[in-house]
């Protein structure tokens, strides 16, 4: 279903030729091309997903992601020339959901664009309950031990998914295609930064691994108390 998209980029041909794009899809587009516009557009005009390049005078887009998620839980997706790993996590620990690497085609970005507004979780009646573990889908909250913890919607994501197949061993490549969409097979740094958040998020200092890692495989999620049973 189309959305509201906020687009930050400070090339005014790549602002133009994304709201173009998005508008021809039924998108509400709006663009700035500063960083520090872009925030207050985020304030007056909240979007259901926000496009930002990464490298930009004054505000980088990392420093807007940070922005962003200091404000709210709206999806991030990261546009730049830098192809380094480093850069990719930098802007991943920042906030940002998702990350595509200029130049690229607009139809992989609107695959992306549709991937991020259409992964809002299924409605249920009832919610998941795994040992330590409560996780309402529908009102997109999850407690550990009766503690609410506030998570990004692709840590939400990812939890629901592992949480779904608790104590079954989870691929890399699985978990790539489930949470963030077929074309993200191949960028397992996504995983790394994105477990690495729930892990300090679920389990701080106590000690207890929820999360467990199986070498070159990938992940598989036991919170403490549960059982196949349900028990």
């Amino acid at each position: 279903m189309p959305g509201r998209i906020l687009v930050i980029d400070d090339e005014p041909q790549i602002t133009r030729v994304l709201r173009a794009s998005l508008a021809a899809q039924g998108y509400d587009v709006r663009t700035a091309n500063d960083p520090e516009e872009g925030l207050r557009v985020y304030r007056d005009w909240p979007p259901d997903l926000v496009v930002t390049d990464l490298m930009m005078p004054g505000l980088s887009g990392v420093e807007v992601c940070r922005a962003i998620r200091a404000q709210g839980a709206t999806p991030v997706l990261v546009l730049s020339v830098r192809e380094h790993e480093r850069s990719k996590v930098e802007a991943l620990d920042a906030g940002a959901d998702d990350y595509v690497t200029k130049p690229f085609s607009i139809q992989e970005l609107l695959a992306r664009v549709r991937a991020h507004l259409r992964r809002a979780p299924e409605r249920t009646t009832a919610a998941i309950e795994a040992g330590d573990f409560v996780i309402d889908v529908n009102a997109h909250t999850i407690t550990v031990r009766g503690k609410l913890i506030h998570l990004t919607p692709k840590e939400f994501e990812l939890l629901l998914h592992l949480a779904r197949n608790a104590g079954k061993v989870m691929t890399h490549r699985a978990l790539l295609a489930s949470v963030w969409g077929a074309q993200s097979v191949h960028q397992p740094e996504y995983l790394r930064v994105f477990v690495g958040q729930l892990r300090k998020k679920l389990e701080g200092d106590t000690g207890k691994q929820y999360i467990q890692t199986e070498p070159w495989v990938g992940y598989r999620f036991v919170p403490e108390g549960w059982s196949e049973s349900g028990s």
